[in-house]
């Protein structure tokens, strides 16, 4: 099977593309740590973001903009795996904050 050539992923409205950040598999002292799924981190950097979308006659605006650091639900987002990188594909109400 052919491996999927992808240029760039634009999240549809409503959803926001995010790189999570590297997990730590290390400490400071050399000792190695075992990944687990369920450890893995809550936050990323932004790479891309949809249009607005429009509820009962509101627009809402994402949360946040390309390349800020955010914070999300544990469980929220689809992960996706592109060329061996891993993103989370998150809705708007799965932000919840900007890491200044």
């Amino acid at each position: 099977m052919s491996k999927l050539a992808i240029k760039k992923l634009q999240p549809t409205a409503g959803y926001i593309l995010v790189k999570p950040a590297e997990q730590e598999k290390q400490t400071a002292s050399g000792i190695i740590l075992a990944v687990n799924d369920s450890e893995k981190p809550q936050y990323g950097q932004v790479l891309a973001v949809g249009a607005s979308i429009h509820e009962d006659g509101h627009e809402i605006k994402a949360p946040a903009k390309v390349a800020d650091k955010v914070l999300y639900k544990k469980w929220g987002g689809n992960e996706v795996t592109v060329d061996d990188i891993e993103y989370q594909i998150l809705k708007f109400e799965d932000i919840l904050a900007i890491i200044k």
